[in-house]
């Protein structure tokens, strides 16, 4: 596989007025929940967020626009965050979180005059369902059976987890990277290209893509996947995980790179932290909500597809949405503040080495 041109890769933004609108679908079984809510808040939003159309996802029956929406500082060189979600159709709650937070960042706008000021000098960039076909079809992968966190063209440089380290046998079975020598998908290719034009261009930039399924432990992960080699920006990181566990004490999150649980093949976000421009800083992570958790309090959720990854009882559903708008709201204020906390000279050099001896690679999966 191999990435696409910028030609043929995810096009650039365009209209909405034609062929795809924010209007709510006419046929229900066209749709799903999630994509009407975000139609809802676009079009409540209307007058902030500046959307797109950045790609179209086709399946079997109807084709979906991958949207983005972006709001804040017009400045290309203005700090960034990018949130994403929905990239396994499955994993429905880091989309429903996104949405949470763009709702709720709809309604401060009446009133947060911080939330105005610290929009003026950053932008934050929505993409909460970039699997709308395996989303409406209740299936992790695509509608083409690809696993889009597997999609990139590298392969890990040690043994992965059978099958879930990803595979390129069949589409039939899980975890499957597609066919070697050919373009990425289109949803993948769309990802990287929202990453390499409105995130990882600028000076500074953070990127969340948010899942779930792994674990009694919320995680967040970052790059690598791929190898148990340390990531060039680890003191960035560093200074980062720091931050947040003092400013939030009492978090739950294991905050480590990705290698340290298990390699896999292809990993999107390696390839985008790979390919951002040597000369700026970008932070990609991937929160790992733990699904295990809600399926010991409610067994009953492993007979149920939806139930692995979800938590299916509507009090566990809001108290995570609660629970994780913190940390959202953390990188914003992290992005907005960077000249203040990015290490530089001597004190690259110390967090570097405290950062190596934290995060020292261990043996894998």
């Amino acid at each position: 596989m191999h990435d696409l041109p910028p030609t043929t890769a995810a096009q650039s933004p365009r209209s909405l007025h034609s062929p795809y609108s924010l209007t709510p679908a006419r046929d229900a079984a066209a749709s799903f929940a999630e994509m009407e809510e975000l139609k809802t808040i676009l079009r409540a939003g209307n007058a902030h967020f500046d959307v797109a159309v950045v790609a179209e996802a086709h399946t079997a029956a109807p084709s979906f626009p991958l949207y983005t929406a972006s709001i804040g500082s017009a400045d290309p060189k203005a700090p960034a965050v990018g949130f994403f979600g929905g990239i396994h159709g499955l994993e429905r709650i880091g989309t429903q979180l996104i949405l949470h937070y763009m709702r709720a960042l709809l309604h401060r706008l009446e009133w947060d005059e911080l939330l105005h000021r610290q929009l003026e000098k950053t932008r934050l960039v929505f993409m909460p369902i970039v699997n709308p076909g395996g989303m409406w079809a209740h299936k992790r992968a695509n509608p083409q059976g690809v696993d889009l966190m597997r999609n990139a063209p590298h392969r890990a440089d040690a043994r992965v987890p059978f099958l879930a380290g990803g595979q390129t046998v069949s589409p039939q079975l899980p975890w499957y990277c597609g066919r070697p020598g050919t373009p990425m998908e289109v949803e993948s290719a769309a990802v990287l290209h929202v990453v390499r034009e409105q995130l990882a261009s600028r000076p500074f930039s953070l990127a969340l893509d948010c899942h779930s399924g792994y674990g009694f432990d919320d995680s967040l992960w970052f790059p690598y996947a791929r190898t148990r080699r340390l990531m060039p920006h680890l003191p960035e990181m560093f200074a980062l995980r720091t931050m947040l566990e003092r400013s939030h004490p009492h978090h739950a999150y294991s905050f480590e790179p990705q290698s340290n649980q298990y390699l896999l093949h292809g990993d999107l976000w390696d390839h985008a932290y790979d390919h951002a421009p040597a000369e700026n800083i970008f932070l990609p992570m991937t929160l790992e909500l733990g699904s295990w958790l809600w399926i010991r309090k409610n067994p009953r959720q492993l007979f149920s597809r939806h139930g692995i990854f979800n938590p299916i009882k509507a009090h566990r559903t809001r108290r995570v949405l609660r629970r994780h708008a913190d940390l959202l709201d953390f990188l914003t204020r992290a992005a907005y503040s960077a000249p203040r906390w990015l290490p530089l000279g001597d004190q690259r050099v110390q967090l570097a080495r405290l950062a190596a001896a934290h995060w020292r690679p261990r043996r894998v999966l």
